[in-house]
């Protein structure tokens, strides 16, 4: 009788289920916010991003998009 040899994850499938780092999701936020989001991207994010990450994420970008549009505009009027 032939014993199973366990198989090892490949390199992609252990990357894969890793969570995303603070620079991977900011960097998904402003490309999304600005419509320029890869798919490979959007399907990395939608596979092993958290809602919660992306939520805040999203709302510290737009804070600070708004207030640097505010400053942009007090600077030239």
């Amino acid at each position: 009788m032939a014993e199973a040899i366990p198989q090892r994850e490949t390199v992609t499938e252990a990357h894969e289920s890793e969570d995303l780092t603070l620079l991977q999701v900011m960097g998904s936020v402003f490309a999304a916010g600005f419509g320029v989001q890869s798919k490979d991207k959007k399907v990395r994010d939608f596979t092993r991003g958290k809602p919660l990450q992306f939520i805040i994420a999203g709302l510290v970008f737009t804070l600070a998009f708004l207030f640097g549009l505010v400053a942009i505009v007090n600077l030239i009027v």
